[in-house]
């Protein structure tokens, strides 16, 4: 009995973990539960703050009570691992080049855990795997250099996608727009060939039961190819922009919803059973820009450019906007959503259709840049960044 209690223990653990960019689905939902309604006035008890993170905008991977991102000091980029309980750094490595924006320096990706090892890919191209225990390499490669492509504006803010036994990137070079890696070793399984960029994007599985593939945004559009071969199955190129194509897609109900800003807008595409994607509607409602939104029953919850929307997914119809928090990043948990000001306000927001309802707030000290870190949340923690900052704050029931 005691045995079997263990395991369930490890077992609601695991599943309150938060492996990669967006969390376990890669849709910025939290499995947790057991999680606050309210905040006391001020917010949350703040548990630790931590530093030595450096600069860049990288989210948190958070897996067995270790947090990994990736940040830069200097002239070089790093890969990371800190204690969940202490906030103390356990290790770094270095990995890829230092990269300067006028709007914020470093590392733009999130590290993805994958059992013993992460992958990590930075601003420069360079994507490496390494042991989550000690951080050493296992191994390493740049591929923008490998597969011709090239660093866009902004750099490389692409999370790899880990998925059986692939790594799977989008160098967006003549040698390959998306790559599939063999995990263990980083050699090529298959490469999708065309003339898109790589845009700032980041990669999700679909899987209508039938066809699976990985959908993303290039610098031309919506693009869905073949998870066992590559072959392009379907592009959609009226939701890009020539400036920044940034939201990762969201996959539910055999649809699948893309969104950039730029006085773009968002489409909905519905899967056939073949694995093409057949456009629904198209509206300028929901304007993703740096943010994706998040899927909760019936309606997405997101920035549309600076205003916090809610919008039918089906249908694209408006439920309410609301500009209180100031524009931001969308995370849900227990049918909450944490919405965190790119000034460093943190609100607590009932996801309801029927309107914008806080339930508490506080704030984080700005910085010179932007706070365009998702919050994320995992085993009764909220993990905020600053830049160099990092903090946790408790936010389970008590």
């Amino acid at each position: 009995m005691r045995a079997f209690l263990i395991l369930l223990a490890a077992q609601a653990l695991m599943g309150a973990d938060w492996p990669q960019w967006r969390g376990v689905n890669r849709d910025g939902i939290s499995a947790e539960t057991g999680l606050m309604k309210s905040w006391p006035e001020g917010g949350p008890k703040q548990v630790w703050k931590a530093t030595g993170l450096g600069e860049g905008f990288s989210s948190f991977a958070v897996v067995k009570g270790r947090i990994y991102t990736q940040g830069q000091r200097e002239n070089q980029e790093y890969v990371m691992a800190f204690d969940a309980a202490t906030g103390k750094k356990l290790w770094e490595t270095p990995a890829g080049s230092a990269f300067r924006e006028r709007r914020g320096h470093g590392p733009r990706g999130t590290p993805a855990v994958d059992g013993t090892v992460l992958y990590a890919l930075s601003a420069d191209g360079t994507l490496v795997c390494l042991n989550v225990a000690d951080g050493k390499q296992v191994w390493s490669q740049n591929i923008v250099d490998r597969y011709k492509g090239e660093v866009p504006h902004w750099g490389i803010s692409e999370s790899p996608l880990v998925d059986g036994d692939r790594v799977v990137v989008t160098p967006g070079g003549s040698d390959g727009t998306l790559v599939a890696l063999n995990k263990k070793t980083g050699a090529p399984l298959w490469r999708t060939k065309g003339s898109d960029a790589a845009a700032y994007s980041s990669p999700i599985v679909v899987n209508n039961g039938k066809v699976r593939q990985y959908v993303t945004l290039t610098s031309g559009g919506a693009v869905g190819v073949s998870a066992s071969t590559g072959e392009l199955l379907w592009r959609y190129d009226k939701v890009a922009n020539r400036t920044a194509n940034i939201a990762t897609p969201i996959f539910a109900k055999d649809h699948i919803f893309v969104s950039t800003d730029y006085g773009t807008g968002c489409a909905l595409l519905k899967v056939a059973a073949n694995g093409s994607a057949t456009e629904v509607y198209f509206n300028r409602e929901m304007k993703n820009h740096y943010s994706s939104s998040v899927l909760v029953g019936e309606h997405l919850y997101g920035f549309s450019s600076q205003v916090l929307t809610a919008m039918n997914f089906l249908t694209g119809e408006v439920a309410w906007r609301d500009r209180t928090v100031g524009k931001g990043s969308v995370t849900l948990a227990e049918g909450m959503l944490y919405v965190f000001s790119e000034r460093g306000q943190m609100a607590l927001v009932e996801a309801n259709p029927a309107g914008y309802q806080e339930k508490g707030r506080f704030a984080i000290p700005a910085g010179d840049f932007n706070t365009w870190t998702p919050p994320v949340i995992a085993n009764g923690r909220l993990y905020l960044r600053e830049q160099d900052n990092l903090y946790s704050f408790d936010i389970a029931k008590k």
